[in-house]
């Protein structure tokens, strides 16, 4: 299993995308380290996100980990007829991406089934030769522009999702796990259809920010994203599923019971250890090894 790569500390040669420099190694992130208790000596640490002095070892273990993702997906419902898509930077040409093909469903998706994209989304040697969707092209090329310190980007039309995104505005914090969110997400409170033009990919990338790890589009779904592929996928569970208790919430108080949000200072103090991408690429590696587990690993081929 591809986890077994993990490493502890950032060997001078590892191999960096862009966005990547600033990433602090787990082992000396506090923040990461204080969410777990290892041994009494200090010495049993959180690995968090694994490092390669090799960019091809690195593209293996990053498409590995991307089918998985869709597999992630397919269980959770998120796929329906065409729609949906994750985009991934590759480690050996930063200029190219990958994506998984059109109207192949999420949880028959393998490694070698993901397609390599060049800088205007046409498909190239070194990955499935099948088309790609159009508008994931047209959504995903524009974040990868407009934000160097994304390497993936998660979108799809998640039923919970896509219904909250009715009313163009952002979740609550009514839950804990909502505050994963406080403070970096966007709204994109328009909506021109079908994403076929560069234009309106330009206006949800400038709706996502410079900061923020996900975004509402109106009328449309949900759409977050990662220095992980591992972090763009849980994210996207996690805001569907904040999306879903909303709703939920909503119901019931328009029935006469009040909700009580969190303070924004609770939300902060829990944000300031959930939003490490280090603690969202672990949130992810339980659903990672379960899925090559039930996949016997044909998820990695």
């Amino acid at each position: 299993m591809s986890t077994s790569t993990m490493t502890t500390t950032q060997p001078e040669s590892s191999v960096l995308l862009a966005g990547e420099e600033d990433l602090q190694s787990a082992v000396n992130d506090t923040n990461f380290q204080s969410l777990a208790r290892g041994s009494r000596d200090g010495t049993l640490k959180l690995r968090g996100i694994p490092t390669f002095s090799d960019p091809h070892e690195k593209r293996k273990w990053m498409k590995e980990h991307m089918a998985a993702a869709f597999r992630y997906f397919g269980k959770m419902g998120y796929a329906e007829g065409v729609s949906g898509h994750i985009s991934m930077r590759d480690p050996v040409l930063e200029d190219h991406f990958w994506m998984n093909p059109f109207a192949k469903h999420f949880s028959s998706i393998k490694a070698s089934d993901l397609v390599l994209v060049d800088h205007e989304g046409f498909v190239t040697e070194g990955g499935a030769q099948l088309p790609i969707n159009e508008a994931g092209f047209m959504i995903h090329s524009e974040i990868h522009k407009a934000r160097p310190d994304v390497i993936a980007a998660a979108h799809t039309h998640g039923v919970y999702g896509k219904t909250w995104s009715v009313f163009g505005k952002p979740i609550e914090m009514l839950t804990q796990d909502a505050c994963n969110f406080y403070g970096r997400i966007g709204v994109y409170d328009d909506h021109a259809g079908i994403a076929l033009s560069q234009d309106e990919g330009k206006h949800i990338a400038a709706a996502l920010g410079k900061d923020n790890i996900a975004c509402i589009l109106q009328n449309h779904g949900l759409l977050t994203v990662g220095r992980t592929v591992d972090e763009a996928a849980i994210l996207y569970s996690m805001l569907d599923n904040s999306c879903h208790s909303q709703l939920l919430a909503e119901a019931a108080a328009a029935n006469g019971v009040p909700k009580k949000i969190i303070s924004d200072e609770v939300a902060q103090y829990t944000a300031q250890f959930a939003q490490n991408p280090h603690n969202f690429y672990t949130e992810f590696q339980s659903e990672y090894e379960l899925i090559v587990e039930e996949t016997n690993g044909r998820v990695l081929l």
